[in-house]
């Protein structure tokens, strides 16, 4: 469906186009006229789905025809709740990019740093609010936020706010809102504690489900490292020294482990950051805009934190540690490939990470190329063999950047490390 037909205001209209959107995206499609009708909706959809703009446009388009060009003081109309700065930080710039040609203000708030700017500007007034629950609960116990006034809330990414811990403080922030407005719940999945919540905040609400991404981009190289789980730094090591990677995205799944990751490639004067949960709003910032700047050439992430990461030109993502859910490897290598760029997402697997990796490749149906010739394999009791993998020795040290393809008419057996 393109914009054009969801009955937009030409301001929105034009800011989308400028953006270079022509087509709402599924959920965008299902969502925008929900949201338009006043329903209260639950979205069920990973990032990257064009999620924000599901809630963003329609809630400018509501605001903007009610606030119109008044000349009253501003009054908090759209409260969005979400977990961290990152995520704070991208939605905030949503809207401004979504209401560039409205005379709506939006504020986006969070811990972390000095909160007298953040009160200079609610003194000020705005429309749209932006905030990570603790600063919001700090700010509107010390008088600075009034959400009488609210017609939209939105809680956004409520799967990973239950994850940090947050659920008490979205209860409260809850209670402090009208009962008359409208709300919106957007989670990445959708557990029986979700629901829960959901079933609490909402009502009479529509459904809106965007099936799980199964499927990898075309321009993204897939390839697979069996290795021993003891070995996994070393081999990571090995490729971005040999390979001369950088610019790296490495996947670890826990926070501790992240941490370990960074500790081992700095021995060996690799310039690496981790950002996990853990870190400090300041910190992890600070970490993603050295990242950006290529201050630092590898960034070690888990799944949690990562979904506040939004770089285009991104050439390498390595999977160190495989995820048990097959939807999360499509969402980490998709962090790859995008803006019509090339990619290659690299992957290590130890033996006891071997079921997931059948699990992944039941989803994603792609021949993964197995990159053998590496010298950390496992020692003994390789995975059985299997149609969706096709093996490659590379001529190269690490084969992390393309080589010819091997003859499999020539090989007599295919070896699996």
């Amino acid at each position: 469906m393109l914009f054009e037909d969801l009955s937009l205001s030409k301001s929105i209209q034009k800011a989308v186009f400028e953006l270079g959107y022509l087509t709402a995206t599924p959920i965008q499609e299902q969502s925008i006229p929900l949201v338009l009708s006043g329903r209260d909706l639950i979205g069920c959809a990973q990032t990257g789905t064009g999620k924000t703009g599901a809630f963003a446009i329609p809630i400018i388009h509501q605001l903007h025809r009610i606030v119109g060009s008044s000349k009253k003081a501003k009054q908090i109309r759209a409260l969005v709740v979400t977990p961290t700065r990152e995520l704070a930080v991208q939605i905030g710039q949503s809207f401004d990019q979504y209401g560039k040609y409205t005379n709506l203000t939006q504020l986006t708030i969070f811990g972390g740093v000095s909160q007298n700017p953040q009160v200079d500007a609610l003194k000020s007034g705005v429309d749209i609010l932006i905030a990570t629950p603790g600063r919001l609960l700090d700010l509107h116990k010390q008088g600075f936020i009034d959400l009488d006034h609210l017609h939209t809330l939105v809680l956004d990414e409520a799967d990973q706010m239950l994850d940090m811990g947050f659920v008490n403080d979205v209860k409260k922030i809850v209670k402090l809102t009208p009962k008359n407005r409208q709300t919106l719940f957007f989670s990445a999945t959708m557990p029986i504690a979700i629901r829960e919540l959901a079933e609490m905040f909402l009502t009479d609400p529509a459904t809106v489900t965007v099936s799980p991404v199964s499927s990898t981009a075309e321009n993204v190289e897939q390839r697979l490292y069996f290795v021993e789980k003891t070995e996994k730094r070393n081999l990571l090591y090995h490729l971005i020294k040999n390979e001369n990677l950088s610019d790296v995205l490495v996947f670890s799944r826990t926070k501790h482990g992240a941490d370990n990751v960074v500790k081992a490639l700095r021995k060996n004067n690799i310039a690496a950051e981790a950002i996990h949960g853990d870190k400090s709003q300041n910190a992890r910032q600070r970490v993603l805009d050295a990242f950006k700047n290529k201050e630092i050439g590898v960034l070690v992430a888990t799944d949690i934190a990562a979904r506040g990461i939004d770089i285009d030109q991104l050439p390498f993502v390595i999977n160190f540690d495989l995820p048990n859910i097959p939807e999360t490897y499509v969402h980490r290598i998709g962090r790859t490939g995008r803006a019509g760029n090339g990619g290659i997402a690299i992957s290590f697997c130890s033996k006891d990470e071997h079921p997931y990796w059948k699990d992944i490749q039941k989803l994603i149906k792609v021949d993964v190329t197995t990159v053998s010739n590496h010298p950390y394999p496992w020692h003994s009791g390789s995975p059985e063999n299997s149609a969706t993998a096709k093996p490659k020795n590379s001529n190269r040290s690490g084969g992390a950047h393309k080589s010819r393809k091997s003859d499999a008419s020539k090989q007599n057996k295919k070896r699996w490390y």
